[in-house]
């Protein structure tokens, strides 16, 4: 998964290949990144060089400004509510994971308790009441 993560981030796209992707100015990429809705990498040279992750947010920023007619302001709050839900499920991912090995390793020095007590239960059977009332009756009547 990490390799994938690391692929998404790695730098592709130039400026101009972007902007013919997606049927859009270039000035508008510059204005996204003057906003800080995107923050493509840079060569030495200065070149702006967009990631797979880069494109993802794109389409999303141009879903938002296209199809829903969210204003710049409002996609900005939007993109970082959407970092903050992801911050957060991952902090729940975590900490499901840790109660999982607690409750893991609870049950096995439960397991391991009950394997070294010193008082075993004894073994008993479950009669109906009515038999046990029978077999009393029975024994009372024998004396």
């Amino acid at each position: 998964m990490r390799k994938r993560e690391d692929k998404k981030k790695e730098p592709l796209y130039m400026i101009g290949a972007v902007a013919r992707m997606f049927n859009i100015h270039p000035q508008t990429l510059r204005l996204y990144e003057r906003e800080g809705l995107l923050t493509p990498s840079r060569t030495q040279g200065r070149t702006r060089l967009y990631s797979q992750e880069d494109i993802e947010r794109l389409e999303f920023i141009l879903f938002l400004t296209r199809e829903l007619g969210v204003n710049l302001a409002g996609v900005d709050a939007i993109l970082r509510m959407k970092e903050q839900i992801e911050q957060l499920q991952l902090q729940i991912e975590y900490l499901i994971d840790y109660i999982n090995e607690e409750i893991k390793k609870r049950f096995e020095e439960d397991l391991q308790a009950q394997k070294n007590a010193l008082v075993k239960l004894p073994k008993f059977d479950i009669v109906k009441i009515e038999d046990y009332i029978y077999n009393k009756y029975k024994k009372e009547e024998g004396k």
